[in-house]
């Protein structure tokens, strides 16, 4: 760099220079190199950062028909989360009880509402689930049938009516928002029954809160697996960059995105 320059033909080098001395200039050369960079990369992290910019839409997963039998009645070493009648082990994320809508086997988003979350908390997990959007064909991209499975209440597997509905890749349904798009668009027509068999492996970390072992996570949707053994590279932010901080145990979380998206069949076993 130029400052290392400079510091040479100050020098004036020749055949006895003092190689002690030149071992100096060179590390003084070092430190100011890493101090730019140093400044470079706290500039990155200042940066305000816009939704868009987290988002592409290419390449776009192939489409994929579902597999026809794909529910599944949960094993006897499940605990069932949500058997179509109540909401006892779950709580509004604002306090109290849950104010979703439960009716006819299934419990729906009562816009506005705030979302739901499980009273337990969980650590390794096989997580069950069955959603559907409604039929508002008249909306488009994330404002259609948008909603989403929280692991930990922390990492996101979108919920979303991409049947012929165009939105970025990585904010679709299958995918790690933000993150990790699915291997294949195993969607149906809205109004119908979709599943998730999720399988997830928390993250660990170190006292000092440090980073031991990532997150892993892998979706099977409407019996296609279209995320296999995903590294997680931290939370899945709306805004910004994915990051790790260090937690516990945490629960399950289904999210109010003002859409009247229906769960039922919900099912965990620890691992």
């Amino acid at each position: 760099m130029e400052t290392a320059g400079y510091l040479t033909k100050q020098l004036k080098l020749n055949h006895k220079t003092d190689l002690t001395i030149m071992s100096r200039i060179l590390s003084i050369a070092l430190l100011l190199s890493l101090g730019f960079t140093a400044t470079a990369a706290a500039q990155q992290e200042e940066k305000e950062w816009k939704p868009e910019d987290t988002e592409y839409y290419e390449p776009v997963p192939p489409k994929v028909t579902p597999v026809e039998n794909r529910f599944l009645a949960p094993p006897s070493d499940a605990t069932v989360l949500f058997d179509g009648k109540n909401m006892s082990q779950w709580e509004s994320v604002n306090g109290g009880a849950v104010k979703w809508d439960v009716k006819d086997g299934q419990v729906t988003v009562v816009e506005g509402t705030g979302a739901i979350r499980t009273k337990e908390t969980f650590g390794d997990f096989q997580l069950y689930l069955e959603w559907k959007s409604p039929n508002n064909m008249e909306h488009t991209g994330q404002n259609r049938g948008n909603s989403g499975v929280f692991l930990q209440g922390i990492y996101e597997v979108q919920v979303l009516d991409v049947w012929n509905n165009k939105t970025y890749v990585n904010g679709m349904a299958g995918s790690v928002y933000k993150q990790n798009p699915p291997l294949a668009n195993v969607s149906i027509a809205p109004g119908g029954w979709n599943s998730y068999n999720i399988s997830f492996s928390a993250p660990k970390f170190n006292e000092d809160g440090s980073l031991k072992k990532p997150a892993y996570v892998t979706v099977i949707w409407n019996g296609v697996v279209v995320q296999n053994n995903f590294e997680l590279k931290g939370d899945t932010p709306y805004i910004g960059l994915p990051k790790y901080t260090a937690h516990g145990d945490g629960p399950i979380m289904l999210q109010d995105h003002n859409s009247k998206v229906s769960f039922r069949n919900i099912w965990i076993r620890e691992l």
